[in-house]
C-alpha cells in the first residue's frame, strides 16, 4: 500500500484545513487508518483512527475539533481540522494498517506541513 498525503498548509489560528491521504496499490487490504502528527521537538504520536467499520478514536487534545472520516473502499482519507490552534502545528502522517491473508503491513505516507499562526 503507497500513501500520498496533501492539503497541509499555513493557517491562522481559528482556521481550518482538510487532509487527504490516497491509498494505492493494495488498499483493499487495508484494515485500519489513521493520523499521527510529529510537533517540533516532539515525538510522532496518533492523532485519530479510524477502522474499515468505521468505529473512530480520537486524542484527547482534539476531540470536538478535528475529524477523521474515510470513503467506502478506504482508499481516501481525510482529516477535517477546525478551530485550529498554534499547538497544532506539525507535520501530519497517514497510516494505514493492511493485511494479506498471512502477514500485517504498517504503511506510512510521506506527511505533509501544518503551520498554525498566532
Amino acid at each position: 500500500v503507497q500513501l500520498q498525503a496533501s492539503g497541509g498548509g499555513l493557517v491562522q489560528a481559528g482556521g481550518s484545513l482538510r487532509l487527504s491521504c490516497t491509498a494505492s496499490g493494495s488498499f483493499f487490504n487495508i484494515v485500519a487508518m489513521a493520523w499521527y502528527r510529529r510537533s517540533p521537538g516532539k515525538q510522532r504520536d496518533v492523532v485519530a483512527s479510524i477502522t474499515k467499520n468505521g468505529l473512530t478514536t480520537y486524542a484527547e487534545s482534539v476531540k470536538g475539533r478535528l475529524t477523521i472520516s474515510r470513503d467506502s473502499a478506504l482508499s481516501t482519507l481525510y482529516l477535517q481540522m477546525d478551530s485550529l490552534k498554534p499547538e497544532d502545528t506539525a507535520v501530519y502522517y497517514c497510516n494505514a494498517g493492511s493485511y494479506d491473508g498471512s502477514k500485517w503491513y504498517d504503511n506510512w505516507g510521506q506527511g505533509t506541513l501544518v503551520t498554525v499562526s498566532s
